[in-house]
């Protein structure tokens, strides 16, 4: 696998939201019931402000699109546009929080390759140089695996919003750049 990374761009959204609900339907399985993959379709999925703020990288394959993430800026921690969840496009202070990793997908045929660890790499060296010394981001049950293992500790266990009496479990991991 030979990966390299470009920048988003609103050219990229058809493809990006294929590949995330792939991610969601197939990744979790094991995990998940089918209830509780349903009701992450709803609370997750790209929040096109990362594409706009240009901190939103899509990881190639020998120029295939293999996964995606980004980090951001504002206070927004999950959720894509078309979700549930609250936003809060509000300007972060690096001397005092944590920027945010945001929206990290691989694509199923990529899962396992090293792509996520690679996407997140690019989003902390991102966060870094824009001056922040912590980051944070919402896990699921199948990304903790990955956060664990760069570094990354529960801060807190919960749940996401129930839709029809269904809630996802969600882990708030934090680490220090």
């Amino acid at each position: 696998m030979t990966l390299s990374h470009r920048l988003a761009a609103e050219a990229d959204l058809p493809a990006l939201d294929v590949l995330m609900a792939r991610a969601i339907a197939e990744l979790q399985h094991g995990l998940l019931s089918r209830e509780q993959i349903a009701v992450s379709h709803k609370t997750m999925g790209l929040d096109r402000q990362l594409v706009a703020d240009r901190t939103y990288f899509i990881a190639l394959d020998n120029g295939e699109v293999a996964g995606c993430g980004g980090w951001s800026w504002r206070a927004t921690l999950f959720g894509g546009d078309d979700s549930i969840v609250a936003r809060d496009p509000r300007r972060l202070d690096p001397a005092s929080e944590a920027a945010k990793v945001r929206a990290m997908y691989t694509d199923p045929a990529h899962a396992r390759k090293g792509v996520g660890a690679y996407v997140l790499a690019l989003c902390e060296d991102a966060a870094r140089e824009a001056g922040f010394a912590r980051v944070e981001l919402m896990a699921t049950l199948s990304g903790a695996r990955l956060y664990r293992k760069a570094g990354y500790v529960v801060a807190e266990e919960l749940h996401s919003a129930a839709v029809d009496g269904v809630t996802v479990p969600l882990l708030r991991m934090e680490k220090a750049l």
